[in-house]
């Protein structure tokens, strides 16, 4: 079938046969669907959605658009993924810790989608990592350091890779079809044998509601779990910031600081070690949640993490030392603005998405696939729901128009009010 004809079939809401999904997939690998017809196919898929076979066809065509990994080591090969949120740095800590454990975590990451960021742009602030690394590398790190955070390769799920940049500039970002088959085609060619999902909900959210989040979270447990991958999904709370810091090299120094013990907060830590027991019991590697916890909280206290996470940024070609000298490693912005609330009071709710978007403004993400980014801007001690309304944040730019603009979005998104809002839940739900 002509690319058009099955876009045009979808735009009336047929439903799509198999053989159709992966002659569409397998055009859009190797060029014969142009990039308006893949964001096209895009929006008629946001519009009128993927039955649940569909939903199959189009992961399994993604998976096998290139190469399928095949690990032999010695313990579960295991990694987590995240929907995607503000200051959402969990990948950058758990993949060590997990390590740490006794699993093998390689994790395939992407770059910055809609107004979150993204851990291949994180990592990538990082001089000398290789984000790209061919897959032998990939290999060879993984078994010898336990984990491994790359970017896609071309050799892995390319249809994915295209249209993954595709949605994030043509507005279909949030389709719970796309994000299910974009997800699992890179684990399922990643060979796993057991996947986490963090699914997030609320204002920072691409899915903000929780019935939204928990369809999408039910779609991948479904679809992976039919698969064959192993799979369970928690829906964390995204109604503020997960880090109190937002931006690229900010969260890596973040992430470096709470593998070291130097911080630790809350909310942080309880989704990052939540997201890790789960990990842990489905590679076998502990008998129930609180035993995993235990082993994982170990795992960071006793600098194991932390080392890891070091020999990983130099295997990787980062420097030796990141871990010890990563403030002397991380770019750092020129114009640093302290922002202070205009009024007294309690924050009490966060516009989380204004906050991503700030940071994009800055320059810390993309509006086109080509763009590049700031590695150094962002925004850090933002504070959280509850917080006495002194110092909303800090505003880390490239040049005082930007911090100008950045310091009024932050106070856009900040609302103040006398009382302290109801606590929310890091973890809200689990769906197995």
């Amino acid at each position: 079938m002509l690319p058009q004809e099955l876009i045009r079939a979808k735009r009336d809401g047929r439903v799509l046969t198999d053989a159709e999904i992966t002659d569409f997939i397998s055009g859009l690998t190797d060029g014969r669907v142009t990039e308006g017809q893949a964001a096209a196919f895009a929006m008629a898929v946001f519009f009128r959605g993927l039955s649940l076979p569909e939903r199959v066809a189009l992961t399994r065509a993604m998976t096998h658009s290139g190469t399928v990994l095949d690990w032999d080591l010695p313990g579960p090969v295991l990694d987590k993924h995240s929907t995607g949120g503000v200051g959402d740095t969990v990948s950058l800590a758990l993949a060590p810790m997990v390590a740490a454990c006794g699993g093998y975590v390689p994790m395939i990451s992407g770059r910055g989608l809609g107004h979150t960021g993204g851990t291949l742009d994180k990592l990538a602030s990082i001089p000398g990592y290789d984000a790209t690394p061919g897959l032998d590398r990939f290999r060879s790190v993984t078994r010898s350091i336990g984990c491994a955070i790359i970017g896609q390769t071309s050799d892995l799920a390319p249809a994915d890779r295209r249209l993954y940049a595709i949605r994030d500039v043509t507005g279909t970002v949030e389709s719970l079809d796309l994000i299910t088959a974009s997800i699992l085609s890179k684990k399922l060619a990643a060979g796993l044998g057991g996947l986490v999902m963090d699914v997030k909900t609320g204002s920072g959210a691409f899915m903000a509601g929780t019935d939204e989040a928990r369809a999408l979270a039910e779609s991948i447990v479904a679809v992976a779990n039919g698969a064959g991958l192993k799979t369970v999904a928690l829906i964390t709370d995204m109604d503020a910031p997960l880090a109190s810091t937002a931006g690229n090299a900010l969260e890596v120094a973040y992430a470096v600081d709470y593998l070291t013990g130097r911080s630790g907060e809350p909310a942080f830590h309880a989704v990052t070690v939540a997201l890790c027991a789960e990990m842990l019991l489905l590679g076998g590697l502990a008998t129930d949640i609180a035993e995993a916890s235990r082993k994982v909280e170990d795992a960071r206290d006793s600098g194991r993490a932390a080392e890891i996470f070091g020999r990983m940024v130099s295997a990787l070609g980062g420097p030796a030392d990141f871990i010890e000298k990563s403030d002397r490693y991380c770019p750092v912005a020129p114009v640093v603005r302290a922002v202070r609330s205009l009024t007294t009071g309690v924050v009490s709710q966060i516009e989380t998405r204004e906050i991503g978007l700030a940071v994009i403004a800055l320059g810390g993400g993309r509006t086109r696939p080509q763009d590049g980014i700031d590695p150094a801007v962002g925004l850090s001690s933002l504070a959280r729901p509850g917080d006495a309304a002194d110092l909303l944040g800090i505003v880390h730019a490239r040049n005082e128009t930007q911090a100008d603009a950045a310091e009024r979005a932050l106070r856009a998104a900040y609302r103040i009010t006398p009382n302290a809002p109801l606590p929310r839940l890091a973890i809200i739900e689990r769906i197995a």
